[in-house]
């Protein structure tokens, strides 16, 4: 049966003229997997927690010599690859992420090309950054590249695979049904940044330039930043692949951890365990660790790899409802790619290395005097006490950049904030401060504004009267 549904999809893929032969030979490979069934199930008994040689505590890294000529050396070995394939639509916007204003005006993109320009200029390196894109973010980063057409940087631009989405009760591509607008495709997620860093002859350009390794990370990240120290210990101990982890606090208990599994270091994901231990995994006693999605690969050994075909990381399949009709996506993750490198590590680095934006929640926490810029940076404000950040929750009236911004005459200071939640109709003057536990609660059809220069401490308010 699954012999019969892959025949019959290898002959409907055979005619889709819009993707390479790379694209189809990928997609089939990706599809044949997931129909023979053959997933290697992760026996719960054989796991082991990683000791301290296979996630290396960020603390014991040795600090590379401080002169210069040293610094530019390992730099460049180095390239820097941000994954732009994310379109903002959780938030509002129609291009891609990056672009999404996050301080000072400066976008994503903004602060990753200055961050490596003040390396390259302070060292004298060669750092070159590039970027991948999914089909639908490339033609916007194209344009909007133009802009950076006199930086000091080389910058690079390709596309990951185009894959077409599975018709799920017949089992064909949709696009040869007729769905041949973007809808019919999608991007296979960031495990295929293997094979199309190689097939894009990105991969040879790179190590004709003499590098060595790729900092890959995602572009919402501000808090992945090329670090020396990091960089210094993968050279000097020839480690082929090295993922950042951070410790697990309870808003990451569902994020994928290491572990050692049958004499190698491997990606835990959530989907893999078994439902009588989920709440084992996400308990943060056993598994104190999770993925941060900063990798730090060896260029020759993703060459090696690629052309041996043998990069098989667990398929994630990811069922939708597009236009009333039930689609399948088969994706990969280049976390899980971690096992199949050899002298693989994870580094337990500081939190302060992840800090993504994936909601306005997060964007308030970057604009505000949490946080200050310098070169491109995002630095924490030494005057915050806590080691964590302050939680934040905000109504589904700040969902939309658009709309948060409006709401807000300027972000409030939150230095000393513990907690903040925001619902219903809420606008912010300028100036306020919010420390401790904050609950700012709008009653229905009621617009409540907090006035300028407002000082709120450990308040329940549900309206002027609690001001």
């Amino acid at each position: 049966m699954a012999d019969e549904k892959l025949a019959k999809l290898r002959e409907a893929v055979a005619g889709l003229g819009q993707i390479s032969e790379n694209e189809k030979s990928g997609f089939l490979s990706l599809v044949g997997r997931y129909l023979s069934g053959d997933e290697e199930l992760i026996e719960w008994a054989k796991i082991h927690t990683p000791t301290d040689e296979v996630v290396v505590p960020y603390d014991t890294l040795e600090s590379p010599p401080e002169d210069i000529e040293a610094t530019k050396k390992l730099l460049d070995k180095l390239a820097v690859l941000k994954l732009n394939g994310g379109l903002g639509t959780t938030m509002g916007c129609t291009g891609p992420k990056s672009v999404i204003e996050v301080r000072n005006g400066f976008t994503f993109l903004d602060l990753i090309v200055i961050q490596i320009e003040s390396l390259n200029k302070k060292y004298g390196s060669n750092v070159p950054l590039l970027l991948m894109n999914s089909f639908n973010t490339h033609d916007d980063t194209l344009k909007i590249i133009e802009k950076y057409a006199n930086s000091s940087i080389e910058i690079h631009t390709f596309n990951q695979s185009q894959y077409p989405r599975v018709v799920a009760d017949e089992f064909l591509p949709w696009p040869s049904k007729g769905k041949t607008d973007k809808d019919g495709w999608y991007p296979p997620g960031h495990g295929d940044i293997f094979p199309s860093l190689m097939n894009s002859g990105k991969l040879d350009v790179l190590l004709s330039q003499g590098k060595e390794y790729v900092f890959i990370a995602n572009s919402d990240n501000l808090g992945a930043i090329v670090d020396m120290n990091i960089l210094n210990h993968l050279i000097h101990k020839q480690n082929e692949y090295c993922m950042e982890v951070t410790p697990k606090t309870l808003a990451d208990v569902k994020g994928g951890t290491l572990i050692s599994y049958e004499g190698r270091v491997q990606l835990l994901e959530i989907a893999q365990v078994p439902d009588v231990h989920v709440n084992e995994f996400k308990s943060i006693e056993k598994f104190k660790i999770f993925n941060t999605n900063n990798l730090w690969v060896n260029l020759k050994a993703i060459k090696r790899l690629v052309e041996a075909d043998a990069l098989k990381m667990e398929i994630i399949p990811n069922p939708k409802e597009v236009d009333g009709v039930k689609v399948l996506q088969l994706e990969t993750a280049a976390g899980a790619a971690i096992r199949f490198f050899d002298h693989a590590i994870g580094i337990n680095v500081p939190r302060s290395r992840f800090l993504p934006v994936k909601a306005t929640s997060d964007l308030q926490l970057v604009q505000s005097d949490l946080y200050t810029l310098v070169d491109g940076f995002v630095t924490r404000n030494s005057a915050r006490t806590s080691p964590s950040n302050p939680s934040i929750e905000l109504g589904p009236e700040f969902k939309k950049v658009g709309s948060f911004l409006g709401r807000f005459k300027s972000i409030p200071s939150i230095v000393e904030l513990d907690s903040l939640k925001v619902s219903g109709d809420v606008w912010f003057g300028s100036g306020i401060v919010l420390k401790g536990k904050v609950t700012i609660t709008a009653k229905p059809g009621v617009k409540l504004e907090i006035p300028d220069g407002a000082v709120i401490e450990n308040k329940d308010i549900n309206g002027p009267e609690d001001l």
